[in-house]
């Protein structure tokens, strides 16, 4: 049997209402795990920084994170505060900064990640490796898909 359109529309409006659901209970869940005064924005870019082990433009992080450079720039400051990252002028061009984990950030998310991971790995483990290996592919290509389209 054919699908329809209002049969697609409905898979859908399905699919991405799980996606969202799912995305709004994990970040509750981490946000709750993290170490106190630090929120899931902060850890996401000291994970990103440490994965990528070199620095990063204000912009190239904002363009990664797919938020403002104003929003960027915030919660940068509160990292730079908190003394988890240093923010250097660019030295070719001195209008640009670069953003780099420091000492402290790398440990800041060393804990951060053991304070998650035991919650990350228990989902997982509910759901069991297979599945959670066969879905990876799709939710990629559905990543990869809007930002294409984005």
């Amino acid at each position: 049997m054919a699908q329809t359109p209002s049969d697609s529309n409905a898979l859908a409006v399905s699919l991405f209402s799980e996606i969202l659901m799912a995305d709004q209970l994990a970040r509750s869940r981490l946000s709750k795990a993290l170490p106190k005064g630090m929120e899931l924005s902060h850890f996401s870019v000291l994970n990103h920084l440490a994965h990528t082990n070199s620095e990063k433009s204000p912009a190239q992080l904002a363009k990664a994170f797919h938020v403002t450079r104003g929003a960027m720039t915030n919660t940068l400051g509160k990292l730079e505060t908190a003394g988890y990252v240093h923010i250097r002028p660019d030295w070719d061009d001195a209008r640009r900064k670069m953003v780099a984990i420091s000492t402290a950030g790398q440990q800041a998310r060393d804990a951060a990640l053991a304070l998650i991971a035991p919650l990350l790995s228990e989902v997982v483990s509910d759901l069991g490796d297979h599945r959670v290996r066969g879905v990876l592919p799709v939710l990629r290509e559905l990543r990869v898909k809007l930002e294409d389209d984005g």
